[in-house]
């Protein structure tokens, strides 16, 4: 059974298209970080030395009177400085990531193996080079680290544009990719609810196309054998029903004894009564459109209909909650009702007294229509109470082996899903059946 917290079809593709963009993002940046790791150590590593051996060279070449104020200059507009090296000098290490390093190892290379990096001296952050002109050491201090990059926060706004773009390029995938099996679910739903559903597209992706045809072929070939099945009954019922008269028409004529003469019409009628069952179980229409019915009114007159409140062996608890309104098919619903207290009368009853307590209750939610009828009689084994929904079936053998066809609630249950409903037997407490009819409430209550 599918949990109701659990996500839909929509759902589970959305996200999944989401942890792969975002896995496949994740991936590109890292690839772009180690592609580019190489070049900006080149770069890095090629502006230091550029500026070490300009320095030196202005050092070494530059007239003594200017050589101050350029000094002053590198200091002001490059960020360049100065400073003589001491052997006290407080060192820290050169930066250790990967692009740092690899860009150490380049300046080494090309300035000299005596040549040290370091990232603050004496407590002064920046890139700390060392050089020597003539036996002096020197430090040339680069203030403006090349290792910060710049981005701005122009970025910020085009990584919201990717990301609305890729949430919305997600959910068109989405439901596109969804689409055929949203209907294909939705005629399914219809199918199993007795409705025949609208013929699905037989386009698209060759594996949608397929399962669509085949499914399209199931719904006509199940129409063709209800169809089918439907005649059969039919037919079967009409020519039962002429034999059936004129074994009534003999009986009546015939002088027999009062006992045999009654025992054959109680039989002849409970054979109508069997006709009559198949006849009902065939009819694939409703007989009326649907109209906005009252449901107490058509319980009410179902039991008058059953002649069971002129029982003297039938107790009746009637718990109808009055003033409801519904839209039902009348006459398909007055059908339902009836062959439940049928059910009830044939098999509720206490097998010892053939007593028939009978609970009939009418009330309503928010969202249905409820209709109980409940008896004490034997009841049905926990196991065997689905089967009972199955056409053909009888619970003969728990609650009183009375003939019958077995469509009784077969027909009740048809009714439901024709009505969108559904039809839930349980068992009674202390013993019995109890049988709920679930009605859509499409009408506000007055």
């Amino acid at each position: 059974m599918r949990s109701p917290f659990a996500p839909g079809l929509f759902w589970r593709t959305f996200l999944l298209i989401m942890l792969l963009l975002a896995a496949s993002s994740a991936a590109w940046l890292q690839s772009f970080r180690l592609f580019e790791r190489e070049p900006r150590a080149q770069q890095l590593a090629a502006q230091i030395i550029s500026i070490v051996n300009i320095t030196r060279s202005a050092l070494v070449y530059s007239d003594p009177i200017v050589r101050l104020s350029l000094l002053a200059d590198l200091a002001d507009n490059q960020g360049v400085r100065i400073v003589p090296l001491e052997p006290s000098d407080a060192v820290a290490p050169f930066s250790d990531n990967p692009v740092a390093t690899r860009a150490a190892e380049r300046v080494v290379a090309e300035l000299g193996e005596r040549t040290r990096l370091a990232s603050a001296v004496n407590g002064v952050a920046g890139i700390w080079v060392s050089f020597v002109i003539d036996a002096d050491q020197y430090w040339v201090v680069i203030e403006r680290d090349p290792l910060a990059r710049d981005i701005g926060t122009r970025w910020i706004g085009w990584a919201v544009i990717a990301a609305i773009a890729s949430l919305l390029a997600a959910v068109a995938i989405t439901r596109v990719v969804n689409r055929p099996l949203a209907r294909l679910s939705q005629a399914a739903g219809e199918l199993g609810a007795g409705r025949t559903p609208e013929p699905l597209p037989e386009t698209g992706p060759a594996e949608i196309a397929t399962v669509n045809a085949s499914f399209n072929r199931m719904v006509a070939d199940l129409a063709q054998s209800e169809r089918d099945r439907a005649v059969l009954l039919a037919g079967i019922s009409h020519d039962l029903r002429t034999p059936l008269t004129r074994l009534r028409l003999e009986v009546e004529l015939n002088e027999l004894p009062p006992e045999t003469r009654a025992n054959i019409v109680a039989d002849l009628a409970q054979m109508d009564q069997i006709v009559a069952q198949f006849l009902d179980y065939a009819r694939s229409e409703p007989a009326q459109d649907k109209a906005a019915v009252d449901p107490a009114a058509l319980l009410e007159q179902a039991l008058e209909a059953s002649r069971l409140p002129r029982d003297p062996t039938v107790h009746i608890e009637r718990r109808i909650e009055a003033g409801l309104r519904i839209d039902a098919y009348p006459v398909e619903l007055s059908r339902a009702l009836a062959n439940l207290l049928a059910n009830a009368e044939r098999y509720g009853r206490d097998p010892q007294s053939g007593r028939l307590d009978l609970t009939v209750a009418l009330r309503a939610t928010d969202e249905a229509v409820l209709v109980e009828i409940a008896d004490r009689g034997p009841g049905v084994e926990a196991a065997k109470v689905d089967e009972l929904l199955r056409p053909f079936v009888r619970g003969d053998a728990a609650r009183g082996g009375v003939m019958g066809a077995g469509l009784g609630l077969a027909i009740v249950e048809r009714v439901a899903r024709l009505h969108g409903g559904r039809l839930a037997l349980a068992g009674n407490s202390p013993t019995g059946l109890r049988a709920t009819l679930r009605l859509p409430r499409n009408a506000a209550r007055r």
